[in-house]
C-alpha cells in the first residue's frame, strides 16, 4: 500500500465511525450523539414545552391515595420516555399524584433473560431491602420485535421449571421474584396497538398469567377508549407506534395507569 492510500485509509476509519455513533445517535437515542435524537424529538408537537414536567400542574397531589406510595416501573425504552426526552407515564404520576417512583428503563432491553441487561437480571440487582407498594412491568415490545421466543406458562410456580430465555417464561420469573421478595401487588401493561403479531400473542396470554400469579394487567392494547382515538390524536400522542410523546403518556396513557392503581392501592 502505498503512502496516499495509507492516508486515506487512515481518515476513513474515523471518518466512518463517527458517522456510525451520529446514526446510532440520532435514530437509536444511544451513544455519545443520543442528543441528536432528543433534539429531533423535542420539535415533536407533542413534546411542547407546556408538557413538561416542570409545568405540569400539581394541584390535587395532596389529596391523592397514590401520594406517598413507593412503585417500581420496570422495563425499556417505553418505561424510560425514548420518544419523549426521558419522561414518562411513571414520572407523571410522580409530580400529579405525589407516589415515589423508582424508574428501572434501559431502552432496547427484553423481558426474555438472554443477556446481563434484561428486566430479570436488572431486577435482581436491585436492593432487597427496600421498599414498594406496587411494580409495574411493561409487556417489552422488544422481545416481539427482535423475535425472541414467547414461550408459554408453567405448569407450576416452582422459578426452577422456567424457561427464562422466552418471554413468558422471564414474566413468569419477574412475578416470582417479586412476590418472594416484596410481596406488593404486580402490575403488567401492554403497549397501544401497532402491528405485530408475537406481540399479540404475548397479550393474549396475559389473562391466564394474571390469573395465575394474582397480577393486575393494564390493557392498552385491548382497551376501547385507547382504540377509539382519533387519527389526529393518534398522530399527536405517538412519535411512532411504540412510543407516546409526552402529550401522550400525559393525557392519553398516564389516567389508565393511574386508575388501576388507585383500584389497588387506594
Amino acid at each position: 500500500m502505498n503512502k496516499r492510500a495509507v492516508i486515506a485509509a487512515a481518515i476513513a476509519v474515523p471518518v466512518v465511525a463517527a458517522a456510525e455513533l451520529a446514526v446510532l445517535g440520532a435514530k437509536g437515542g444511544k451513544g455519545p450523539l443520543k442528543f441528536l435524537k432528543d433534539r429531533k424529538m423535542a420539535k415533536l408537537p407533542g413534546n411542547n414545552a407546556m408538557y413538561h414536567p416542570q409545568y405540569i400542574q400539581t394541584e390535587g397531589c395532596a389529596d391523592s391515595p397514590l401520594r406517598g406510595k413507593r412503585v417500581l416501573f420496570l422495563g425499556s425504552s417505553v418505561t424510560e420516555g425514548t420518544a419523549s426526552l426521558g419522561v414518562s407515564m411513571a414520572d407523571y404520576l410522580s409530580i400529579q399524584d405525589g407516589c415515589e417512583v423508582v424508574k428501572e428503563a434501559v431502552r432496547g432491553t427484553t423481558l426474555a433473560d438472554i443477556d446481563g441487561m434484561s428486566y430479570l437480571a436488572r431486577l435482581k440487582k436491585l436492593d432487597p431491602a427496600q421498599h414498594f407498594d406496587a411494580i409495574v412491568v411493561q409487556l417489552s415490545t422488544n422481545d416481539a420485535r427482535r423475535g425472541v421466543p414467547g414461550g408459554e406458562l408453567a405448569f407450576s410456580r416452582d422459578p426452577r421449571v422456567f424457561d427464562t430465555k422466552t418471554t413468558l417464561g422471564a414474566l413468569e420469573a419477574v412475578a416470582a421474584y417479586c412476590q418472594a421478595i416484596w410481596g406488593c401487588p404486580l402490575f403488567v401493561y401492554t403497549g397501544t396497538r401497532f402491528e405485530n403479531e408475537g406481540y399479540q400473542a404475548l397479550v393474549d396470554a396475559l389473562p391466564a398469567f394474571a390469573e395465575k400469579w394474582g397480577a393486575c394487567v393494564i390493557d392498552l392494547w385491548n382497551d376501547p377508549e385507547m382504540n377509539a382515538v382519533s387519527a389526529s390524536d393518534y398522530n399527536y400522542y405517538m412519535a411512532d407506534p411504540i412510543h407516546p410523546t409526552q402529550a401522550g403518556y400525559l393525557l392519553w396513557w398516564t389516567p389508565k395507569f393511574r386508575e388501576a392503581l388507585k383500584h389497588v392501592l387506594a
